[in-house]
């Protein structure tokens, strides 16, 4: 594969991954939705749909990575690193293509949202005050990223260490069935390994489980014009970010011992 087919192919799989990823949260969250409320099962199985969109639509450009820790674990299996760069980058870009995709067809909702006294409350309030802080979590982060249920930086680490050693090494290990492997059906299958974590293993953190996914849309929840917005939580924004990287290196590095 090319590095223009793909940064091309990374770009357009990860945007569409964080649209329909992004887009569930938002219907779930939002509340002029009509998914207003649907709940967990809903978000996980919206992102687990998405992962099978994004991929589908982009294997045959990049092999479908959609994810920095998935290409770090493949990169250890195969000792291949010249292109990781480029999947990095595309990833990275997808990922805020398909953010600002959720803000614009969620414009008017996210207004609404925004504006109601029940979310964000009056003049003066402890829910006004937080919105205005620059690093408090706002109303509407949850749409772009993801955060912690209890705030434990030693917790939260392992929680995405291993959601996303469990997502990179089912990865790896469909190239033991080449069938499965070639025939699509791989695909389907990491879809569902990713619905999986997410009921197993997502409550404690949203299970970021990609660095891109996280970081990219919270670079444009800190960009985008939005009123009563609050803070982009930079201060957890490293644990996304570090987590799923070292969970995809240990899972490339078990793949060498126990697979290869």
């Amino acid at each position: 594969m090319s590095n223009s087919d793909i940064f091309l192919g990374e770009v357009i799989g990860t945007a569409v991954l964080i649209l329909l990823g992004g887009g569930v949260v938002a219907a779930v969250v939002l509340k002029r939705s009509k998914a207003f409320n649907a709940g967990w099962l809903a978000i996980t199985f919206g992102w687990g749909f998405a992962v099978l969109t994004g991929a589908y639509i982009s294997s045959g450009l990049s092999g479908a990575h959609l994810n920095p820790a998935v290409t770090v674990g493949l990169a250890i299996k195969e000792d291949a690193w010249s292109q990781v760069p480029v999947y990095f980058a595309g990833q990275l870009l997808g990922a805020m293509i398909g953010a600002f995709l959720v803000y614009v067809a969620y414009y008017g909702h996210f207004i609404a949202h925004l504006t109601d006294r029940e979310v964000v409350g009056g003049p003066g309030t402890q829910a006004t005050k937080a919105a205005a802080s620059t690093d408090t979590p706002g109303p509407v982060l949850g749409v772009f990223s993801t955060g912690p249920e209890i705030r434990n930086a030693a917790q939260n680490v392992a929680t995405e260490v291993i959601g996303t050693f469990v997502l990179v090494l089912a990865i790896l290990t469909l190239g033991v069935n080449e069938g499965l492997a070639l025939s699509g059906t791989g695909i389907l299958m990491v879809a569902l390994v990713v619905v999986g974590i997410g009921l197993s293993l997502g409550g404690p953190t949203g299970y970021a489980i990609n660095p891109a996914r996280d970081l990219g849309p919270r670079i444009v929840h800190a960009l985008l014009p939005l009123p009563n917005k609050g803070g982009s939580d930079w201060s957890y924004a490293w644990i996304p970010v570090v987590g799923p990287l070292l969970g995809g290196a240990l899972a490339g590095g078990l793949y060498q011992l126990a697979f290869a």
